[in-house]
């Protein structure tokens, strides 16, 4: 796949907008680190972002969450691995990453505010926000993922 234009250089200061709310997601809202990675991954599950997809995989990975937890997310409705917690994040990661269809339901913003504070879910939500900006960059001008070389066989 050939990507149709640089994202950072073609306009810098919007790319630096986004990287400014992805930082306050990541560095300033206090959203715990594994929250920033479930928001981050299922999303760009969802909307099909292989560039992201990766990143967030390795990045999971990197943090200590199990292989399990990252393998599941695309299947997280038929997964015990979930939290009832990390359930409800996933179903409003769902519901507002595909937000033409869904409509927000009120059950899944029932849900998670059983398990957080309105600052909390407003925080998440533009953790949603702002992945989701990630993926229809990266998916609209086609930024490819790396590409790691196969290990050796010993």
């Amino acid at each position: 796949m050939q990507a149709r234009l640089n994202i950072a250089k073609a306009a810098p200061d919007a790319y630096k907008a986004v990287a400014a709310l992805d930082q306050y997601v990541v560095k300033e809202s206090g959203l715990e680190p594994a929250i920033v990675h479930l928001i981050k991954l299922r999303s760009s599950i969802i909307n099909g972002c292989a560039f992201c997809v990766d990143m967030h995989v390795k990045e999971s990975r990197h943090d200590g969450l199990s292989e399990q937890w990252i393998n599941m997310m695309s299947v997280w409705h038929e997964s015990t691995v979930y939290t009832p917690r990390e359930r409800a994040l996933l179903g409003w990661v769902d519901a507002v990453t595909l937000i033409a269809q869904t409509r927000a339901p009120d059950a899944d913003y029932e849900a998670l505010r059983a398990h957080f504070s309105e600052e909390e879910c407003l925080k998440i939500t533009v953790a949603i926000g702002a992945i989701n900006a990630w993926n229809r960059l990266a998916v609209g001008f086609r930024v490819p993922h790396p590409i790691e070389k196969p290990k050796a066989a010993a």
